[in-house]
């Protein structure tokens, strides 16, 4: 199989600078999205130090990887590299005061064959538009999740609650992390969906899933992605990743064993 990306990032219309970070390495199939808070220019710096980090530290592990390393040994990377940039981040927050507080949502999505892995701190999500169907494969870590899960809310009162932004898992906010993985298969035609809560809050999955069919290339479709979310308010800031599946020839070499 083969993978198209596209990334785009957008201030919004209600803040004065973007504190989403967005990366990709296509040459390892590799996606991060992060999502800063923190006073002042904070959050821009949690969130840039997150994705550089682990494009850099992931990206350079993938590619001297074996073709078929196994799939905890990619867990295991990953665990590492987020360990790592958590670390860093908690360290310069910690040595200087105007960083004071700061940490960063985070989505990876490391693509190989036909195999899918994500790790996830916060309340960025991914989702898996396929066969005209829009799921979302990531589980918010935040405070209205909890009270949905607990039967204390339900979806519908959750998506109208004023405490949104409260998540209860985030990068760099403590010396230790925990990232929550998991491995989905993908099949040609399928469209992966990373995001910040800046397009997930504006828009709700069916107003997505009307973006998401009505265009052709995934160019198009994530800046009208980020423009719907600028049309219904544009609260925050937008960080969007799409990424296509493509099926692959004779001769595709398979990353990961198949797995069903």
């Amino acid at each position: 199989m083969s993978f198209e990306f596209y990334a785009v990032t957008d201030r919004g219309l209600a803040r004065s600078n973007n504190e989403d970070s967005v990366v990709v390495d296509e040459s390892v199939a590799l996606a991060v999205l992060a999502d800063g808070m923190g006073g002042y220019n904070a959050g821009e710096v949690a969130s840039n130090m997150a994705t550089t980090f682990i494009r850099s530290e992931l990206g350079r592990w993938l590619g001297e990887a074996p073709a078929m390393v196994s799939e905890n040994d990619v867990r295991r990377a990953m665990d590492i590299c987020v360990d790592n940039a958590n670390r860093s981040i908690f360290n310069a927050a910690n040595a200087n005061p105007q960083y004071a507080g700061m940490g960063t949502t985070l989505v990876v999505a490391v693509f190989r064959g036909s195999r899918l892995l994500v790790g996830h701190v916060g309340d960025s999500r991914t989702y898996r538009w396929r066969g005209g169907r829009l799921t979302q494969i990531t589980r918010d870590h935040s405070l209205l999740q909890e009270q949905i899960d607990a039967g204390l809310l339900t979806p519908e009162q959750a998506a109208k609650s004023t405490h949104k932004n409260l998540v209860t898992r985030a990068v760099g906010v403590e010396d230790v992390v925990l990232l929550e993985t998991h491995t989905h298969g993908v099949m040609p035609g399928d469209i992966y969906l990373l995001c910040s809560d800046g397009l997930s809050d504006m828009l709700s999955d069916d107003e997505i899933s009307q973006v998401l069919h009505a265009h052709h290339t995934i160019a198009e479709t994530g800046d009208a992605l980020v423009s719907a979310a600028n049309s219904a308010g544009g609260r925050d800031n937008i960080a969007v990743i799409l990424v296509t599946v493509r099926g692959g020839g004779a001769g595709t070499r398979s990353w990961w064993p198949f797995r069903h």
